[in-house]
Order: structure tokens, then C-alpha cells, then sequence
């Protein structure tokens, strides 16, 4: 049986704790701003949208990238699965909702909103939910609600091997870096690592 070290392990725990936190607090900034633009005469919006587009891009998207990333491998890559446990599936089902959501509806309405110097109330109540979203998964992480799903598999799979928490820290920080400096979100090698990832597990359930 391979040795897991716990401290990469722990590393990867502390990493999804700490960008959902960043996550949460980035979204809660978004309404604030959004708030204050819709509060204020033509300069003010114009200062304070350009001030929440820049806030998503820099800041809210790596972090919403690694929070989604790191909770997927500490799923994948233990004994919790993704579909064992009630509270970890509809954290799963609750983090793609708002990846994608920020991806495909926030974030193209706030660079139209830093454009135009028109916000709209329902960008901050998108970001608003956003961050109650991740406050009630803070919770479900916390409590751990609910019992095993009835599809729940009965091979219990290993836990991954070390090399695998390792790149669960390693691909978040390159992708954010390379993100920061071509200007935009880009999270290739932890895209590569998921799939990586999930090729692993299906072996390890096999062999379980």
C-alpha cells in the first residue's frame, strides 16, 4: 500500500479553506461595489465598477478557480468520493452552479457594467448569493450533514497517492500565475491534474 503523506494532504485542506474563504469575502466585494456604484453620481460608478471588474479577474476568478480545483481533488483523491455522501455531493453540485454562473453570467455582465458605467441591481444581488452560497458551503464542510447517498459505491477506494496533493498545490499557484501575468483566468494544468485525477480513481475503485 503506498504512504500517504498527511501534511500534503492537510496542505491541500488548508488551500481550499483558505481561497473559498478569499472566494467568498472577493464576492461579498463585488456587491459592495456594485452597491456603491449604484449609490453614486457618473464617476463614482464608472471608479467603482472598473474597480469590481478588475476585482473578479485578478482576484475573485483564481480564487474561485483553486477553491473549485482543490475541493475536486480532496474528493477524487480520498475516500470521500463524489458521490458516497450527501454533503459532498450537493457541494459538488453547489460549486459548479456558481463556478459557472460567475463564469458565463457575473463576470460578463460586470465588464459591460465597467464599460458602460451602468450597473444593475441584479449584479449585486448575483454576487450577493454568490458569496451566500459559499457561507452555507462553509457550513456543510463544517457540520458534514446528512447521510451516505443511496447510489453510494461499496468498494471504499484508496486514498491517491502523495504526488497528487502535491500538484493539487502546485497547479493552482502556476495557473494563477500565468493567469495574472497574460491578464485572464487560466486553469489549464489543474484542468490537466482533474483529468489526471479521475483516470487514477476509476483504478483505484477497480482494484478496491
Amino acid at each position: 500500500m503506498t504512504r500517504v503523506s498527511p501534511r500534503w494532504r492537510q496542505a491541500v485542506v488548508w488551500l481550499h479553506a483558505v481561497s473559498s474563504i478569499a472566494w467568498m469575502s472577493q464576492a461579498f466585494g463585488l456587491m459592495t461595489l456594485t452597491l456603491v456604484a449604484l449609490q453614486g453620481d457618473g464617476n463614482t460608478r464608472a471608479a467603482a465598477m472598473n474597480m469590481a471588474r478588475h476585482l473578479d479577474t485578478a482576484l475573485l476568478a483564481p480564487m474561485a478557480n483553486a477553491a473549485a480545483f482543490t475541493g475536486l481533488v480532496l474528493a477524487g483523491a480520498t475516500a470521500w468520493g463524489y458521490f458516497r455522501y450527501w454533503w459532498v455531493l450537493v457541494k459538488f453540485g453547489l460549486t459548479l452552479v456558481q463556478l459557472y454562473a460567475g463564469i458565463f453570467l457575473l463576470s460578463p455582465a460586470l465588464e459591460n457594467a465597467a464599460v458602460t458605467a451602468n450597473p444593475t441591481w441584479q449584479q449585486a444581488a448575483g454576487a450577493g448569493l454568490m458569496a451566500g452560497g459559499l457561507a452555507v458551503q462553509a457550513w456543510i464542510s463544517v457540520a458534514k450533514p446528512w447521510s451516505r447517498t443511496p447510489w453510494s459505491p461499496t468498494a471504499k477506494p484508496a486514498t491517491a497517492p502523495t504526488w497528487v496533493f502535491v500538484a493539487a498545490i502546485v497547479a493552482p499557484a502556476l495557473d494563477t500565475t500565468v493567469g495574472l501575468v497574460l491578464g485572464y483566468p487560466l486553469p489549464a494544468l489543474s484542468l490537466v491534474m482533474l483529468i489526471v485525477l479521475l483516470s487514477g480513481r476509476r483504478q483505484r475503485l477497480a482494484v478496491a
